[in-house]
């Protein structure tokens, strides 16, 4: 028997897999998420903002050993989704970890998984309407258009899109996906060129010697490293979409565990591989945080309109990360509140199955990001990446305590593992929890933004404690028995 055909008869069999849902908010969804469209969504979770925009402000500022960091966030990341698609098999859930939350780690597990993780996409959104503003100023002709009114008409298109259907944002994703990865490998394959042939650069010869002659592999210390940590879990934070689309595929089964095992070699490709290119190309201190590094290397040799289809492509980049924040998020709050922890009228579905009172509650949030753009253009994207890592870490922290209650019980018997494993349970989970914990605190280092982010927690404490004592009884009603009906 081959393995999918494994992993499709352990989740028949799964008592879970065939009865009623364990997760009310996994009712009335469609499936119509082909192979190809998980597979891809998976892709595009790996190329991103944090790549296309993120990675010019850091090599500026930790020089070419910014790829050492994105290879060890790489692989803690691919621990962490690795460990959620063994949650997937186990139990398809369109509410993804929050419900496994909910399972494993009880009600007040789910409220704080389920926030954390608004709280991430929300303000991931705000700095993708942010890049997308930054990237359409490159040309002249946008210039004079303020950065918040672009955001705003970012935020309008991408919303009319994601509330038609799921093979809608399905189709969007899967060739948002494609042409990123083309142009990813196309730009990969102009930057060998340019090494074999050793074509001037912006009047530099590329190679080793463009970073040895600028100060080596740490032109700035190993604490600019340290710092941008958080900055990079950031990155890779759209990885675990996977988990929330697999309860709109008819074959979670099969397609899981290819979309999950692909992610490394992605990693390694795209980020690590990429970061290396530009590394030897130009010197850290030529990329900006206003520019994307592969628009810098177009323009710098000088191909006509190399710069302005790059820049196109990550504009591209930015708008699939907004649509895929606005998808996800839908998911997730229809999930809480029909256990009773997010407000009623995020559990409403229109005929074409999009839960799109959990999409409009996060667009709020993003005309926030906004107004943000309006009061200080100059710093929007920064404070909001620092806010939404602190959303990322907590919820890729919940999924690895989840997983680790979850194998517990299996050892206990009370369920039953699926063959497509995390490894080395529990020592992955636990290495994985301390290192996302030390990213978080590695933020105090940064007194500009880091440190004040840091303060922030306090405050979303203080929140969602307030929040909880706010829908604690709702949340004991539906557990009782009197499940939140979804509106019509």
């Amino acid at each position: 028997m081959s393995k999918d055909a494994v992993h499709s008869a352990q989740v028949a069999d799964h008592p879970r897999a065939t009865g009623t849902p364990a997760d009310a908010g996994d009712a009335g969804y469609s499936k119509d998420l082909k192979h190809r469209h998980v597979n891809m969504i998976a892709i595009g979770g790996a190329i991103g903002t944090g790549l296309f925009l993120g990675a010019g402000g850091r090599l500026h500022n930790a020089g070419p050993a910014l790829a050492l960091a994105y290879l060890v966030c790489g692989v803690f990341a691919f621990f962490v989704v690795r460990a959620l698609g063994e949650l997937v098999l186990y139990r398809p859930s369109s509410g993804s970890f929050v419900s496994y939350a909910r399972e494993f780690l009880g009600e007040k597990g789910a409220y704080v998984a389920g926030w954390m993780y608004f709280l991430n996409w929300s303000t991931t959104g705000i700095a993708d309407i942010t890049a997308i503003a930054l990237y359409t100023h490159y040309w002249s002709m946008f210039t004079s258009i303020p950065q918040w009114v672009l955001a705003l008409i970012a935020l309008a298109v991408v919303l009319a899109v994601n509330l038609i259907s799921v093979k809608i944002f399905g189709e969007m994703e899967f060739w948002f996906s494609i042409i990123k990865v083309a142009t990813l490998v196309t730009f990969m394959l102009i930057g060998i060129f340019l090494l074999v042939t050793q074509h001037p650069v912006d009047g530099r010869t590329p190679g080793m010697g463009v970073i040895t002659d600028n100060g080596g592999v740490l032109p700035h210390g190993l604490m600019p490293v340290v710092l941008v940590m958080q900055g990079v879990i950031f990155a890779y934070a759209a990885l675990e979409l996977v988990g929330v689309a697999a309860g709109e595929t008819a074959e979670p089964a099969k397609v899981v565990p290819r979309a999950v095992n692909s992610i490394m070699w992605r990693v390694g490709l795209f980020y690590v591989g990429s970061v290396v290119l530009l590394a030897l190309l130009l010197p850290g201190s030529v990329y900006s945080g206003d520019e994307s590094p592969f628009v810098t290397v177009l323009s710098k040799i000088g191909v006509s309109g190399a710069g302005d289809v790059m820049n196109l492509v990550v504009l591209t980049a930015a708008m699939s990360s907004l649509n895929s924040g606005l998808y996800s998020t839908g998911r997730i709050l229809r999930s809480m509140a029909m256990a009773g922890s997010a407000p009623k009228f995020t559990a409403r579905m229109n005929r074409s199955q999009v839960p799109y009172g959990g999409i409009l509650l996060t667009c709020a949030v993003c005309v926030a990001g906004v107004v943000l753009n309006y009061l200080v253009p100059s710093q929007a994207f920064e404070i909001v990446l620092n806010v939404a890592s602190l959303g990322i870490i907590s919820t890729w922290v919940i999924i690895m305590v989840s997983h680790l209650v979850f194998v517990r019980r299996a050892r206990e018997g009370e369920v039953t593992r699926p063959s497509f494993r995390l490894p080395f349970s529990p020592v992955t989970e636990i290495t994985t929890v301390v290192f996302l914990l030390a990213c978080l605190g590695m933020m105090w280092n940064d007194p500009e933004v880091g440190r004040k982010t840091l303060l922030l927690i306090p405050l979303i404490a203080v929140a969602l404690v307030g929040g909880w004592f706010g829908v604690r009884r709702r949340v004991a009603r539906t557990a009782e028995g009197e499940p939140a009906r979804s509106p019509e």
